[in-house]
This record gives C-alpha cells, structure tokens and sequence, in this order.
C-alpha cells in the first residue's frame, strides 16, 4: 500500500478515533439528548462526507432525529412501517417506490437483539463492494449505537427518579391520609366502634371518623371522594381539616353541612364531588341527628324496631352551591343499637360474571349478625366479599365503620 494511501487511512481512523472518545466525554458528561445528536450531525458529515443523512429512533413512536441533505424534510416525515421491521442492512432499491429512496441504504442500530433506531444514508453508493463502504458502515453502526443507547439509558435514568420521586410522594401522601384516621376508637362497656379501611392502591379517597364533642356527644362519620390518588387524598385531607374546625365552632350539623359543601365546592370548582354520612349522638338524650349527603344509606338495627337504613339529608357534597335541599334525620328513644356505614367500594365489588355484591347481601348478612362482635362483623363480611369476586379484582377503596351503643 502507497504511503500517502496508509498515512490517509491512519489519519481517518484517528478522526474516528477522536470522534469516538469526544462522544464518550460528552455522554460522561451528561449533555442533553439534543446536543448528542448535533455532535452525531456534525462527526458524520465532516468525517464521512456523507451527503444525506436521516435517522430514526424508535421511543413511544418512531421519530426524525437527525436530518440533513434530503429533498423532504424527513423531521416530518412518518416512517413507512416496511422499515420497522428491517434487521439487516438493506438497499433502499430493495423497496418499492417510497419517499425514502432519495437514500442509498438503511442500517439498523440494535441493542441485545431490539432495534432502536434505523440510519438511512446517501453518498456511499461510489464505495460499492469496497473496504472502505464496509468500514464506513462499521463506523455509523458504532457512533449511532453509543449515541442511541446513552440517549436510551438517560430516558431509563429519568424515568427511575421520576418513579422514585412518585414513589416517595405517595408514601408522604399515605403517611398524610393515616393521619385522617382516629388513632384509638371507643372500646368500653356501653359505646363500641369499628372500622375497617382497605385501600384500592396505596393511597385512596375514602375516610372515616369518631370525633367526641363532649362528654355527653360524638360524631361519627364516612365520607367517598371522586376519583383515586393523591388528588382524592389531598381533597380527603382539607374536608376532614374542615370538618374538625367547624364542629368546634358549632354542633349543627345542617349548618357543618352546608359550610362543607362550600368549601368543597370552592377548592374543586364542581369538578370533583364528596358524598358524605354524618351523625351525631346524645347520650344523655338518647337521640340521633344525621344527615347522609348522596352517601350509601348505612344500616342501623334498633332493638325492637329491626334494621333500616338513614337516607334523609342531601345530595353529593362540592356538585353545586348552595344545596338544593338539606334534610336532617332525627331519630329518638335511640338507647341500644348497632350502626353499619360503609362506602361504594363494599357494595360495587364485581364478581367474575359482572355482577355486584350489592346492598341487598349486606343488608342479608347484617340483619342475621347485628349482635355479633364489631371486629368478627368485619372480617365476616370482607371474607364473603373476598369469596364473592372470585377472579376479580377490588376496583376502589373499601371502607367499613359500625358503632355499637349498649
């Protein structure tokens, strides 16, 4: 080989070389994705003299990423699904007529056997059956493949920390909707509470409360907020804020009602809706108030008077203000029962064939077990439940509250 042929060719591959180890620096470096492809842009049009150049990286869709010397601006241009399966190297006359004939060749880049990006190129057609075809081919393969896979690997990076930032926020959010929750529910001789919250995914929308007034009074409440997430859980979070902040200010329960509606309404513009049970009791008085706010009507069994449900109060609580009508139920000579509340998730839990467990089941159930213990009342109905979905999977939170006056 003459001197000048070899000097020519150790100086080409020292520009490769070079051209290599500044991609390498520069992908340590952690430049953006965008500057990747303008030093790809550059290295393969001074290095190679290539004429035209178009390359296709394959994410959610493939997509132009670099592109010059073309007639058709190809940043624009759909890849023709014949390329999508290409896993060799192809002649583009190969093809029948397409707008990618402008080019000479398409050269797949792949990564443990999955293509990620297609490079079609022009201006090698005068090296055919060369040496020097081959290993300028050898050198777009190996700069596309750094270039692609760092690009890959950065997405893959990113998308862990925004997982792992997701992560934390939902633990946070868990760890907040926790504290929605009574840490000690009554447990004496004559005033019993239960509850049971199963969320659908790690945070949810439903809530519960036992909130003591005085020493004669307590409220205890359910309450469902639309939609799942950290949205519902945060939206869950100010009612209960609310709600504490105005029993404190009054015992009126049309008055909390209409005050919660406001508030709901206000922060989610009609957007987002909260139904709502509430109800408070008088021990000395042996009287009941409630208002049940487009909740599910929880069943109370009175003794002597059997099991019924509490539907009188309101529509779903943040649809429009102000309400279109409030009633409180009122029930009196109320010395002994047993109140079962509970949220949607319960009774819309679907069975392999479509079919809800319903109301119906849980009323069945409550009226044969109302004097049973709190705790197996619970673990009783979620077993059914269980049994009753087969296959299936719970589609929302589930929420149970029973309270007990003896």
């Amino acid at each position: 080989m003459p001197d000048t042929l070899l000097r020519k060719k150790l100086e080409k591959k020292e520009l490769e070389l070079n051209a290599l180890l500044e991609i390498t620096q520069a992908i340590n470096s952690n430049v953006s994705e965008d500057s990747l492809y303008k030093i790809f842009k550059f290295t393969l049009r001074s290095n190679l003299q290539l004429t035209k150049l178009a390359l296709f990286v394959r994410d959610a869709v493939w997509s132009c990423k670099v592109n010059f010397g073309t007639k058709l601006n190809f940043m624009k241009v759909k890849l023709d699904s014949r390329f999508e399966m290409v896993k060799k190297i192809h002649q583009l006359e190969e093809f029948d007529q397409c707008d990618f004939h402008e080019f000479d060749m398409v050269i797949p880049i792949s990564h443990k056997s999955e293509t990620l990006a297609l490079v079609f190129v022009g201006g090698l057609h005068h090296q055919s059956n060369s040496p020097e075809l081959e290993e300028n081919v050898k050198f777009i393969q190996a700069l596309s493949n750094i270039i692609v896979v760092a690009n890959e690997n950065m997405k893959l990076a990113t998308q862990q920390l925004q997982q792992e930032a997701f992560r934390k926020e939902l633990e946070i959010a868990s760890d907040v909707q926790q504290f929605l929750f009574p840490e000690k529910l009554p447990n004496t001789e004559h005033l019993k509470i239960e509850a049971s919250y199963l969320p659908h995914d790690v945070i949810g929308g439903d809530y519960y409360d036992y909130i003591p007034i005085n020493k004669n009074q307590f409220l205890i409440c359910v309450a469902d907020v639309s939609g799942k997430g950290i949205p519902a859980a945060l939206m869950m979070s100010n009612f209960q804020a609310s709600l504490r902040t105005l029993l404190r200010q009054t015992p009126n329960l049309t008055e909390i009602v209409e005050a919660l509606n406001y508030q709901v309404f206000d922060n989610a513009k009609g957007e987002k809706f909260i139904t709502f049970f509430g109800a408070i009791y008088d021990i000395n008085l042996r009287t009941m108030v409630y208002v049940n706010a487009g909740h599910n009507p929880p069943f109370l069994f009175e003794k002597g008077k059997g099991v019924r449900q509490l539907e009188e109060g309101s529509t779903v609580l943040g649809a429009m203000h102000p309400l279109p009508f409030i009633n409180e139920g009122f029930i009196t000579d109320l010395a002994e029962f047993t109140l079962l509340a509970y949220t949607d998730g319960l009774t819309e839990t679907a069975n392999d064939e479509g079919q809800e467990f319903g109301q119906e089941a849980l009323r069945a159930y409550f009226e044969k077990n109302h004097q049973k213990d709190l705790r197996t009342m619970h673990q009783d109905i979620i077993v059914q439940l269980d049994g009753f979905k087969g296959r299936n999977s719970y589609r929302d939170d589930i929420t149970l509250l029973t309270c007990r006056v003896e």
